[in-house]
């Protein structure tokens, strides 16, 4: 019992590190935009304010040394999903806070199936397992 917990152990810091890897590979493909028009800089500050974040979700220094990167890639989108949900409580019905939301929501899983895409069909990123 006790190596099935080692397995376990290891593979969830497996996962994180396969999430490391991608969210800063996913940071370099970024391309910054320049947007123009009378939104330009609150476009401008939305990117750097997503890159920020997910900079720091992929960085293990940023956590306290007894919490594992598995158990902050699992639990992490929730503080988001929180934050989001508070956010949009507070916009006006009429611009439909909820479908913009579930629209980014699907965005970034989107985002992050095509990086993991990406990987299946890259035969240097072999780990012996499955996504």
């Amino acid at each position: 019992m006790c190596g099935e917990f080692d397995d376990e152990e290891s593979l969830a810091e497996e996962l994180y590190q396969h999430f490391t890897k991608h969210a800063q590979e996913f940071l370099d493909k970024l391309t910054t935009l320049t947007p123009r028009g009378e939104d330009a800089q609150l476009y401008t500050y939305l990117d750097a304010l997503f890159r920020t974040a997910l900079k720091s979700a992929a960085e293990p220094e940023d956590a306290p040394p007894t919490v594992s990167g598995y158990d902050r890639l699992r639990m992490e989108p929730l503080v988001y999903a929180r934050l989001a949900g508070f956010m949009a409580a507070h916009q006006p019905l009429d611009e439909d806070p909820l479908r913009r939301l579930i629209e980014a929501l699907m965005t970034g899983y989107a985002e992050g199936e095509e990086m993991l895409a990406e990987h299946e069909h890259d035969p240097s990123d072999h780990h012996g397992h499955t996504h």
